[in-house]
Parts: C-alpha cells; structure tokens; sequence
C-alpha cells in the first residue's frame, strides 16, 4: 500500500493511517477566485488576513481540542499584535472544547452570508458526537468590521451512519456561477457534500447536493476520502470547478490520483471527473495569464518507500506537476522538481519538495507565481530544516529559468536559524497582506518542536523579500505550547 506520510497534526488517527508521526497537513492552498491575489478579508477593511489554526493545542488542559488564529494584515503585513484567537470554549462558537477534537483540522475561507466579511469554516474531524467518538464536526464563524467572531453556526453531519470525520476537507467558492458562495464538504466516505449558497446566522442554506469523485473510501481506522479539496476555475466558465486529492478505487489500497470536477448551473459534476497527475496538495491559479485556472499540484514523495515500494510517477526529492487550464478544462501537464532548470537545490531524497505550495502574483505583472516547500530540506548538516521556492509566473508558465528565489532559517533577513526538525515550510501562503495589491509569503514552520510558528515574508512589489520579516510563535498569539499545538499547520485557503 502507497502511504504518504504528512507533517502536520500528530494524532492517534493519524498514525493509524501512516504509523508515522506527523499527519493530515493543511488543506489546498488557493481560493475561489483563480485570477486575482487572493485574500481572505475578514474585516472589511480591504486588506488580506491570515487564518490559521492550531489544532493539536490544549484547551482548558483538554489535549488536542485545537484553536484557530486570525491575523489581521496591515500596511506592516501581519503579526501577532493585531490578532483574535478562537476554540470551542469562546463564547458563542459551536460546541465545547474537548479532548481530541482537533478544532481548526481544515479551514476554508469565503462570504457565506453576503453581508461583505469573509467569513470561516472550520473543520473539527475528530469532534465525539454522540456515542460517535471520531463523528466530526464543522462550523462556520462570521467575519465583522472588528474581524471574526465568535459567533458562528454548527453545520451537522447530515449522514452520520455513513462515515466518520465529518468536517475532514472543505473548499469554497461558486460552484454553480449564482454569485454566493458554496461550501465542499468531505468524510471518511468518498461522497462530498454541496453547500450552496446562502448560509445565514440562523444555520440556513440555499440547498445542499451530494457529489461522488471515483475515489477510494474510508473507515473509522483509515479516514480516506478526500485527501484534499482545491477549488478554482480551470475552464474559466466563471463557474468554480474542484480539484479532488484523492486515492483510485481500481484497487483494494489505491495509488494517489487527483480528479478535476468542473463547476455547473448545478453544481459540481461528478460524472464528469477527469482524472489528473498525482499529488497530495494542489492550487488553482492563472500562472499563464491566458484566462484559465491551472492546476498545481504537489507529489512530495520518493520514488520508493523505505520498504523499497515503487511508487508510480515519483521523483526522489518530490515533484510538482502544473496542468494548464484551457476552455475544455485540464490540458498538457509539465513537472517541476529541484532539478529542473535553474530552480534552486537538488532533488535528493527525503527533501519532500512539493508538500506544500500556493500561487499569487507576487509583482503585479498579472501573472500568478507559485511557491513551493520543501520542509524535510537539510540545510547542510542540519536534518529537516527545510526550505521554501518562489518560481515566477509567465506567458509560457512557469519560469524555471531565472528570478527564481530560495528561502531557509538560514537566508540572511529570514528570523530564526535553521534547527533540526523544524520544518521551515509546513505550510505556505500567498496572499496581498499589505494592501499594495503584491502577494506577499507568509510560511509555518514546526519550531520549537512542535510548538509552531508563522513567518512573513513581504512583496517589494517586484519579488519576494526579507525586509521587514518577521516571525511569531504560538505562545504571542495566546496558544499554549503545552504538548505540540502546531500553531501554523494548516493555513486556511
């Protein structure tokens, strides 16, 4: 069986899965909207913010029940100063923090009322319901002129009997082109779950529609499923499509495949998947500029497990595969690893190059870039390190060629030094924090061994830079550092 071993939230679910340490990591990096920096916009106030969580945190000693920190971007970037953090013992948020929740497991971003504020939906997986230990849970919390509340709606599982881990994957973005904003919900079981649109403060909904990827399914002991949910518009209809990480169901134990699932006047269409290269997190995005969504996605594995199992169409070191969009959807793929061109390192094996990544247009010229972590990286002598890679957008795609960019712990300006075992890059994030309309980097890391913490990396308006950088830590944005709350894990998108 091809396991595929995650960096993020350590979990007896988890291990069950892997047997290794480190876990489901942070959903797709992208948004909705493929062809503009993408920002998530909780106050109003113009300005892109940063959700992130940590969902292996203590709450009220209650270990892994997970929290999930707003920052707020200003025309510095974020930091720890201008922030709000939230668990299920804050006033007004559904249900109570509990052991083993894991509150803020996935988190996806959008409007869902309409009423101007991005609001955020927040995946408990392993919530107890009932006599239901790992049943799940999923809430949305609204967005407001003083940023995110507490105040937010519980969307209960509406098939409990037929999976677990409810809540596991979400997207969001208009799947149907009506102009409100869906929500993609996933479990352990291969069907997805279709909010459309019009959620209101009292737990209404537009409609609610079921979609079947050709993806294997899960049990309580091997949560399946989807693997990740990515939405953007690849076909660029103006309908949002939905990118399926996933595992093939021609076998008992199937190999990585992710499916593209085009938007419609009614949703999603599941029948219409189209199969696509392997990878565990992928982004949509205009990297082109020729009007289409194209799809990266990241395969960060070696080309054989350490028991010596092959595994098909990998690369040593990791690989990204970029399928380029065109009106009929997924067109001609072309691989990335740290070998190709001039793109900085080598692909050596454990590097993990392409376990992370995101796409926003760093310097304004229209085109999307894209960055890529490689966070098992060693930054010579020291172990997992790890390191992130900004390539540029262009009219013939990804340049490999120049401006490339490499950043560790160990780059002059970069806060920190690179440790062992830190995991520069768990996750990453492009997005316009300043206002100036420049995507700017901001990267986790699993610092402090496991504690967790979140640098930022500003746009000079022409590259990626470390002027003004800096970084925080989980105990400044009021998360305890008892155990491993790997604040910064999962990056909502």
């Amino acid at each position: 069986m091809h396991t595929h071993p995650r960096l993020a939230l350590a979990t007896a679910v988890a291990a069950a899965l892997t047997g290794g340490l480190l876990t489901f990591a942070a959903s797709p990096a992208t948004a909705a909207d493929s062809f503009k920096v993408a920002t998530a916009d909780f106050n109003g106030d113009g300005i892109g913010d940063i959700a992130t969580s940590a969902a292996t945190a203590y709450v009220s000693g209650h270990r892994s029940a997970g929290q999930v920190v707003v920052t707020y971007g200003t025309a510095t970037g974020v930091s720890s100063a201008k922030r709000t953090t939230i668990s299920q013992n804050t006033s007004g948020v559904p249900g109570t923090a509990e052991a083993g929740d894991l509150f803020g497991g996935d988190l996806a971003y959008a409007d869902f009322n309409g009423d101007g504020y991005d609001d955020l939906a927040v995946g408990a997986m392993s919530e107890k319901v009932g006599t239901d230990t790992n049943g799940g849970g999923l809430a949305i919390l609204w967005g407001s002129a003083s940023g995110l509340t507490g105040k937010g709606i519980d969307v209960p599982d509406p098939a409990p009997s037929s999976h677990d881990f409810w809540g596991k994957t979400l997207a969001a973005g208009d799947f149907d082109g009506d102009g409100k904003a869906d929500l993609a919900v996933g479990a352990s079981a291969a069907t997805l779950y279709l909010y459309k649109g019009g959620f209101t403060t009292a737990g209404a909904y537009g409609s609610r529609t079921t979609v079947k990827p050709p993806i294997q399914s899960g049990t309580n002991d091997y949560p399946y499923g989807p693997l990740n949910l990515t939405a953007g518009d690849v076909n660029g209809d103006g309908r949002t499509d939905l990118v399926v990480d996933g595992y093939e169901t021609e076998t008992q134990y199937g190999w990585n495949t992710n499916y593209w699932l085009p938007g419609t006047a009614s949703g999603l269409s599941g029948s219409s998947a189209e199969a696509l290269k392997p990878g565990i997190i992928t982004a949509i995005g205009d990297i082109n500029g020729d009007g289409f969504g194209d799809i990266v996605s990241g395969a960060d594995w070696d080309a054989k497990d350490a028991d010596g199992t092959t595994n098909p169409g990998a690369t040593d070191g990791g690989r990204v595969n970029v399928t380029y969009g065109s009106a009929s959807g997924p067109a001609a793929t072309a691989g990335i690893t740290q070998n190709t061109g001039n793109v900085p390192g080598t692909s050596e094996k454990g590097d993990a190059f392409g376990y992370e990544l995101d796409l926003g247009d760093v310097n304004g010229d229209g085109y999307q870039d894209l960055v890529v972590s490689s966070p098992q990286e060693n930054i010579g002598s020291v172990t997992d390190a790890g390191s992130v890679t900004v390539l540029y957008g262009s009219a013939s795609g990804v340049n490999t060629t120049s401006g490339t960019q490499a950043f560790s712990q160990n780059t002059a300006g970069v806060p920190g030094s690179d440790e062992k075992s830190d995991l520069f890059g768990t996750d990453v994030k492009l997005d316009d924090v300043t206002g100036d309309g420049r995507a700017d980097l901001v990267v986790s890391s699993y610092e402090n061994s496991g504690d967790g913490a979140v640098t930022y990396l500003p746009s000079d308006g022409s590259k990626i830079t470390t002027t003004g950088a800096r970084a925080f830590g989980a105990s400044t944005v009021g998360v305890s550092t008892t155990g491993t709350p790997q604040f910064g894990a999962v990056i909502a998108d």
